[in-house]
């Protein structure tokens, strides 16, 4: 595998995606005729949160990596007009105010690979990212060759929940000064990061700024974590999945417990499970190369068994 070789393509924008009409910014890693894998990230998360080395890990072992940002993220179409969330009525059961769910998000992501030509593509999330991979998974299961469920859950409130205590001591991350952002961003992946892998702070504070200066709207993760909990526990939605299907997660992880992930590796028939001890909620430099790995080997055993 020769990493200097990889070619990573220059960021695009769709227009017109999926039944919503948005704009979607997407950026592809390596070889297009190799296998498609939709890298999906989390709530408040960008396209960029994905590592370029990471995306070259992947495309080096014979994929085709497509990163993008969600609606509400980076450069792809804000829901700016929407009304503001009320979490206090959204978390009691008034979903009025949640503007969008998470079948809106697949659809959108069903939508760009449309836009992109592909009748199916491997699907990879982390964490929101991965809740939307596994509703891909349960209303297009023709448009899904593999999933990878990363540092994520079903939905059901009694796993997979946060350290709030961890949570409460970051605060709300400040949206009008870069630098403090960078700042908070350092601290928050210190917090719910790995506690066996050192973060490398200079590329934290890189990507944060690199976010920043593609977008700080202030209220998109609100919209985004509104759409997570109006969209439910999809457990038993979870057994109907058919696709290959792999689970990773760290067993420190402080945003979604790993209870998480073992109760999506249950109710997904057939799905592997693997664990990480010392990661927390991220993607440890340290481990690149072996999650890669995992995840090219489970993709390439699906390619190889595709009707």
């Amino acid at each position: 595998m020769n990493n200097q070789n990889v070619r990573i393509h220059g960021e695009e924008l769709a227009q017109n995606v999926g039944p919503a009409r948005i704009s979607m910014a997407y950026q592809r890693f390596g070889d297009p005729a190799m296998p498609p894998v939709f890298l999906i990230m989390g709530a408040g998360a960008q396209m960029v949160n994905w590592p370029d080395g990471f995306c070259i890990e992947l495309a080096s072992r014979g994929l085709h990596p497509i990163r993008f940002d969600n609606r509400d993220a980076g450069r792809s179409t804000h829901f700016s007009d929407a009304p503001v969330p009320d979490f206090p009525a959204i978390q009691s059961g008034d979903l009025s105010t949640a503007p969008y769910s998470l079948s809106d998000m697949s659809a959108d992501t069903v939508g760009l690979m449309d836009a992109l030509g592909y009748d199916s593509v491997h699907l990879v999330g982390a964490s929101m990212g991965g809740m939307i991979a596994q509703t891909i998974a349960i209303e297009y299961p023709h448009r899904v060759r593999s999933l990878t469920s990363m540092m994520s859950t079903t939905g059901d409130p009694s796993v997979g929940q946060a350290d709030f205590s961890v949570l409460a001591g970051l605060g709300a991350p400040p949206h009008d000064d870069r630098e403090a952002y960078m700042d908070w961003q350092i601290r928050s992946r210190k917090a719910l990061g790995s506690p066996r892998y050192p973060l490398d702070e200079k590329d934290t504070a890189e990507t944060a700024g690199l976010a920043w200066d593609r977008d700080h709207d202030p209220l998109s993760m609100v919209r985004q974590a509104a759409a997570v909990i109006k969209s439910g526990d999809r457990t038993e939605k979870l057994r109907s999945i058919q696709a290959p299907t792999l689970v990773i997660h760290g067993e420190s992880d402080k945003m979604v417990d790993v209870s998480g992930g073992r109760a999506t590796a249950a109710a997904v028939p057939g799905a592997e499970l693997v664990t990480f001890e010392g990661m927390g909620h991220g993607l440890p430099k340290q481990l690149w190369s072996e999650i890669a790995g995992r995840i090219a080997a489970h993709i390439h055993h699906a390619e190889s068994t595709r009707q």
